[in-house]
């Protein structure tokens, strides 16, 4: 499975410690969404943000990391790349810049939708 990741999982460290097996592909480009900084980092709709493309088969571990059971991120599939993403709740995650996800619907619900009409992907970063 190939994961964009834009914050601490960019770091092969910490990836290494997690994972037993993965590769990094190309650096990576998301258009249409950027960083926001809080207890963890996340993105929030707008300008672009820079990362990696994580590969690896081990994506239950990183749900764990990423703490998706517990409603901390959520992982969202970008349509048509065959890539997902983790995008956190901003309300825990302690981001104090307001964060608007438009559409209806769940927070993950708000988020596909906005993948699927505005993000774009540039594998060349």
């Amino acid at each position: 499975m190939e994961v964009f990741v834009y914050g601490t999982l960019t770091d092969p460290a910490r990836v290494d410690a997690l994972l037993d097996s993965w590769s990094f592909g190309p650096h990576a480009r998301l258009h249409g969404l950027r960083r926001v900084e809080g207890r963890y980092p996340t993105l929030a709709p707008g300008d672009s943000v820079g990362g990696r493309i994580l590969q690896t088969p081990e994506i239950d571990r990183l749900d764990e990391y990423e703490g998706v059971a517990s409603g901390l991120y959520v992982r969202v599939e970008l349509p048509g790349e065959g890539v997902s993403l983790y995008v956190g709740r901003p309300g825990r995650l302690g981001i104090v810049e307001r964060v608007r996800w438009p559409g209806e619907g769940s927070f993950e619900e708000r988020v596909g939708e906005y993948l699927a009409d505005e993000v774009g992907l540039d594998r060349r970063g």
